[in-house]
């Protein structure tokens, strides 16, 4: 009998006890998973950047085997409204969010942490076969706008792109008229139809057509238009075709930077894989890929005292 209150106690304690022990090692637990490189991020890009993402994905996954993240390809439209759902909270974007946007977060006393990573190109490509080798800025407006004649067209990925947004505002368009305006599904569409037909102008990104150049292949048939230099505090009037020399030197008119923006109001995974993605290694796959990393990375030089 007593042999069995003794074990009739030590149950009762070990209940009470393991109670409170399930409860801490939760809590043990829950912090482990918001470590800044341990856990699971949900992760929206704009697709015109996934193939670089998935890049650093994989390399920043090879040295941190506890992290897992989850990306959202969208158009930049749609990134941003998953990143005001709260779909994700941290954003690859092209751009910063605008002031009303922001106010979702403020109002949540959430103070985003934004940095530079990469600047890439929109590049315009047409047929080989087309006369055209160049073109103004301004004759891209002047389609967008429904100014241009005849069966010229302006071949998008999405009209939700960053791309479009982008061409948008640079060229102050109030109003885009349809007329000269095409829409396909993807960035391997518009290229497939600038071999179809020689009088349109595909509008991509350079990574993505970087990316593609493996995938397509007609790529021969496809000539990447030089833009002439107008707008801007760097314009020469001269015409520059997409590079990482030309988008370094801010010579080729259409670049633009994308940003990682932190939305996580913890010290979360989104910290260590912005750090990640800003730091060396990461700007050494931005370089290698053929883009420009906002940050050049370092190179090691070896002194030796004998040679």
């Amino acid at each position: 009998m007593a042999v069995l209150s003794l074990f009739a106690i030590g149950c009762s304690r070990t209940a009470k006890q393991g109670g409170g022990a399930t409860s801490d090692s939760l809590a043990i637990v829950n912090t482990v998973k918001e470590d800044i490189l341990v856990g699971t991020l949900d992760l929206v890009v704009d697709e015109s950047i996934l193939p670089l993402l998935k890049e650093q994905e994989e390399v920043f996954l090879s040295s941190y085997p506890n992290a897992k993240l989850n990306i959202i390809a969208r158009p930049e439209v749609l990134a941003v409204k998953e990143l005001l759902a709260d779909k994700a909270m941290v954003a690859i974007l092209a751009r910063e969010l605008n002031e009303i946007e922001n106010d979702y977060f403020k109002q949540r006393s959430i103070t985003p942490r934004i940095f530079p990573v990469a600047v890439d190109g929109i590049i315009l490509v047409k047929h080989t076969k087309s006369a055209d080798t160049s073109v103004t800025v301004e004759y891209i407006f002047d389609m967008m706008k429904g100014r241009v004649k005849g069966g010229d067209k302006l071949v998008f990925n999405n009209l939700n792109s960053s791309s479009f947004r982008y061409l948008k505002e640079l060229g102050k368009i109030e109003k885009v008229s349809s007329a000269n305006l095409q829409e396909k599904n993807s960035a391997k569409e518009v290229l497939d139809e600038i071999v179809l037909d020689e009088t349109k102008i595909g509008v991509l990104g350079y990574s993505e057509y970087l990316d593609l150049k493996s995938k397509v292949s007609d790529l021969n048939n496809i000539r990447i238009l030089s833009v002439q230099n107008s707008v801007g505090e760097k314009a020469d009037h001269q015409y520059y075709r997409p590079n990482q020399s030309t988008l370094a030197a801010e010579q080729y008119p259409l670049r633009r930077m994308f940003y990682v923006l932190n939305y996580q109001p913890n010290m979360g995974l989104g910290i260590g894989f912005s750090a990640f993605l800003t730091g060396d290694r990461g700007q050494r796959i931005v370089l290698k890929s053929g883009i420009v990393p906002a940050t050049m990375p370092g190179r090691e030089i070896i002194i030796r005292d004998n040679i």
